[in-house]
């Protein structure tokens, strides 16, 4: 059985029956069996499918919207820009798509060489519940508009989100099966990655987790695109935009309560404006309003399930005992629902729990560097390298730093974000491929060498 939970009470909001192994080699199955009908079409005939789809979204905003508030608790003024990224993935895939898998002409001892980018067939991508739209877009996107067709297996939390997205391939007029919806339990996935009909695997969730679907997926020799999780350092030299780098610093942390893989989770700051930075931190993140994320004045929504909350504060409360500095927050909310205030940690060295392990949630985790070396040895004291940020006014020391930070993606002077024309994707334990851009719909193809005399 699958169950939703509405976060901000603690009570069920529906009920699920997970399918069974026959199920699933049926909802497989019929996927496959749309594979040849979709890949034959033209880029143009999909892109104009994939803009319906986009149209859809922005049709049942409100509803898709207010769906994943009761789910997973995003507030209100959080979701409706959710749904427009995930449409904006669909039209930007639609224009793109062809030119990024345009045939490539190699010079050999051939009258002609070139590569082509083929769709693989059907491919199955497993999802988390935090951005569950956002997520399930930017797999979905690329693999269709390269001529794959799609097994949907979403978080068992946000089961009505997997249900609704293909449901807005059904309202756009879309192919049958290009998209099919696979409602089981985490324990189901194995079966699902063996399936014959899968080509590929697509997975976005813990490094754990990706571990396991990782070794999957390479014992039966298919390739696996994992984005997985992040501790994210955020460095602060003494000539940066102070201001602008404490908004950034802010926002970065509490998007989405702070459970974002690619949320800034590890400020270090040079030692000269250390104090002063701090003041600039804890005066925002005091003003934040944690509540009912359906409530546009809500800043903070909760956390979206029980256990996550209660790992949230076991970090918290090691760090603090280690001889971390809690300046705000760090008690657990005895309110309704799975709340967590907004937490700020300071003087929080390598050694302690906030430091080495991903914190989910909103909790901002602050360090103090000696100079630009120590800041980037801070940085790249982690098992994860997913994204990064820097803030300096000295624009060539920045780009050098974004050289030596260990991460697949760097923001000098902004926010670290996901981009439908970027490519983006993490190094050591925080994935393995990329995603979006012209990288990531290359992924789930099949670069054929053709050669002629």
């Amino acid at each position: 059985m699958i169950v939703t939970t509405n976060p901000s009470t603690g009570k069920v909001i529906k009920e699920y029956a997970a399918l069974s192994e026959q199920q699933v080699d049926q909802q497989v199955k019929r996927a496959k069996a749309a594979f040849p009908a979709w890949s034959a079409l033209s880029y143009a005939e999909r892109a104009q499918v994939l803009q319906r789809v986009a149209a859809s979204l922005r049709n049942n905003k409100a509803k898709l919207s207010q769906l994943m508030t009761d789910e997973m608790g995003k507030p209100v003024k959080e979701a409706g820009p959710e749904v427009e990224k995930s449409a904006w993935c669909a039209e930007h895939y639609a224009e793109h798509a062809q030119a990024y898998l345009a045939d490539l002409e190699l010079p050999s001892d051939a009258q002609r060489s070139y590569v082509k980018h083929q769709a693989l067939g059907t491919l199955l991508g497993v999802l988390p519940w935090n951005a569950p739209l956002w997520i399930a877009f930017r797999y979905l996107a690329p693999a269709l508009m390269a001529g794959n067709t799609c097994v949907l297996k979403h978080d068992p939390h946000v089961a009505g989100c997997g249900e609704a997205i293909v449901e807005l391939f059904h309202e756009a007029g879309a192919p049958e099966d290009i998209v099919v919806n696979l409602p089981i339990a985490n324990q189901q996935v194995e079966q699902a990655i063996r399936h014959p009909d899968i080509a590929a695997v697509s997975f976005t969730g813990s490094a754990k987790a990706g571990a396991i679907v990782a070794s999957i997926a390479a014992s039966e020799i298919k390739h696996a695109v994992l984005e997985l999780g992040g501790s994210d350092p955020l460095i602060v030299l003494e000539d940066a935009d102070l201001e602008a780098a404490a908004d950034i610093a802010v926002l970065s942390r509490i998007i989405n309560a702070g459970q974002s893989c690619i949320a800034a989770k590890r400020i270090i700051v040079a030692q000269s404006i250390y104090a002063s930075f701090i003041d600039k931190l804890q005066q925002r993140l005091g003003q934040l309003t944690v509540g009912d994320p359906n409530d546009v004045a809500t800043d903070v929504g909760p956390i979206a399930r029980a256990d996550l909350r209660d790992n949230l504060h076991r970090q918290v409360c090691e760090s603090i005992a280690q001889g971390a500095k809690c300046l705000l927050g760090g008690e657990m909310s005895k309110t309704e629902g799975f709340f967590y205030p907004v937490t700020l940690l300071v003087d929080v060295s390598p050694t302690m729990t906030a430091f080495k392990e991903e914190v989910f949630g909103p909790v901002m985790v602050v360090s103090s560097a000696r100079d630009v070396e120590h800041a980037i040895a801070l940085a790249n004291d982690s098992e994860y390298g997913l994204g990064a940020g820097v803030w300096t006014n000295n624009a060539q020391l920045a780009e050098q730093l974004a050289w030596q930070i260990e991460a697949g993606q760097v923001a000098i002077n902004g926010i670290v974000k996901t981009d439908p024309r970027l490519p983006s994707g993490g190094i050591k334990r925080s994935g393995l491929g990329r995603e979006l851009g012209p990288h990531g719909i290359k992924e789930f193809v099949n670069a054929k060498q053709v050669w002629i005399k």
